[in-house]
């Protein structure tokens, strides 16, 4: 019994059983057509599991065993003998496509001449989809053509009267299906090299600039090793040699050189911490001292001249808007500057520090007025004068570094503030 009732605004009653049963078989219709598509999507992926030989081998099986069931038994021979010529190709049109094609397409004109109709002519359309897959543009028309002209000839001879247009439509139509998705094929694989070897191309490229990156970073590790071991030692080696004059005659300024060369080992071994914390991520030194700059220079001109060497510094301009990497280079300028003259200078050599900053630039002169009339650091082979120009070339710098014209030795350079390769400091 079908219940009904009147919704409410309706004046039609609404049978809910009717519906209910409605609905029910339309999901079981649903629940039935959706199987044989779930069951051809597993068999496609349990045929694409095969090697590739197997899975060729299925279209002439098939096409066989349609023949046995279907002809009569004295029309096997010649069948079975031309679905063979024209199937059995169809295992080597991997190896070579073009040939495949060719030898289906004859065996598929002797078929037309023998005036016998078959289902393998299928695997002309198949020869032609590898060889558009496979082979160039001219190759792939000239293929088309012959299976087009194929199509041409088998619709003259066996459509039937007045009906010569629909199927030679519909074979033109499968000819064009198979060449384009063949030349799909073969440019979608054409695209997914293209992107393989751009891949390639992009991982090589990070390798050599994680090289070069590497490269560069033991580079700047070497340069501030080189300034700062250079540097502490030269003046240390200059107050051992004041300690040792001094240690009869004024023991208290012995005692103060000793002093000051432990000092100098102290702050050695913090510069030294402090460049090479990038590669200890354990060392806190780096935090807890902040890299020398303009500021530190007087420090600097003081242990100079405990050293035996007088400096005196001078900064025109603030300093407040120079980047702390712009600092340590000038920083690192001076130092250098200095101990070459601590090194080669006679005594009672007096230096001079300037330092201009700008918003734009930092102007660096070192002068001293040592009798000196040549120095290491200017040969090819010397490693400090090099580095100072590499540091100066990082800001856009040109260093000149060589006697001067009243005697003694000059630095000078001038690193821009803007647009500059402050990462290379």
């Amino acid at each position: 019994m079908t219940e009904t009732a009147v919704e409410p605004g309706s004046a039609r009653p609404v049978r809910y059983g009717y519906r209910v049963r409605r609905t029910r078989y339309a999901d079981l219709l649903s629940v039935l057509a959706a199987r044989p598509a779930r069951a051809v999507r597993a068999a496609g992926r349990r045929i694409r599991r095969l090697p590739p030989v197997v899975r060729d081998l299925l279209v002439p099986a098939l096409l066989l065993l349609n023949l046995v069931t279907t002809r009569e038994p004295h029309e096997l021979p010649v069948t079975v003998a031309l679905t063979a010529a024209l199937t059995l190709p169809l295992l080597w049109r991997r190896r070579a496509p073009l040939t495949v094609f060719g030898v289906v397409a004859a065996a598929a004109f002797v078929q037309w001449l023998m005036d016998v109709q078959l289902p393998a002519d299928i695997a002309l359309l198949v020869a032609l989809h590898t060889a558009a897959a496979t082979s160039g543009r001219r190759a792939t028309l000239i293929a088309a053509a012959v299976a087009e002209a194929g199509a041409l000839l088998a619709c003259l001879r066996w459509a039937t009267d007045g009906a010569f247009l629909t199927p030679f439509v519909a074979a033109t139509a499968l000819v064009v299906a198979a060449a384009v998705l063949g030349v799909n094929v073969r440019t979608t694989r054409a695209y997914l090299a293209a992107l393989e070897e751009r891949a390639e191309r992009l991982e090589h490229h990070q390798d050599q600039q994680a090289r070069l990156a590497v490269a560069e970073e033991r580079t700047r590790i070497t340069r501030e090793m080189h300034d700062i071991v250079t540097h502490n030692l030269s003046v240390m080696v200059a107050l051992t040699d004041a300690a040792v004059y001094a240690q009869h005659r004024s023991p208290d300024k012995a005692t103060a050189a000793m002093l000051q060369i432990s000092e100098t080992g102290r702050q050695a071994l913090t510069d030294m911490r402090r460049s090479l914390g990038i590669l200890r991520t354990d060392e806190p030194d780096a935090e807890r001292h902040p890299l020398p700059g303009i500021a530190q220079l007087e420090a600097l001109a003081e242990q100079m001249g405990a050293a035996g060497l007088p400096t005196d510094i001078e900064v025109h301009g603030s300093r407040a808007h120079v980047p702390a990497t712009a600092q340590l280079t000038v920083y690192r300028l001076v130092q250098e500057a200095l101990t070459n003259t601590l090194k080669h200078a006679p005594a009672g050599t007096r230096a001079e520090v300037r330092i201009r900053c700008s918003t734009e630039s930092v102007g660096v002169d070192i002068t001293d007025d040592g009798r000196c009339p040549s120095r290491p650091g200017t040969t090819p082979s010397g490693h400090g004068i090099h580095g100072m120009r590499e540091r100066s070339a990082a800001y856009g710098g040109t260093l000149q570094a060589g006697p001067l014209p009243g005697g003694g030795w000059g630095v000078r350079t001038r690193l821009l503030l803007v647009g500059s390769g402050a990462a290379s400091a």
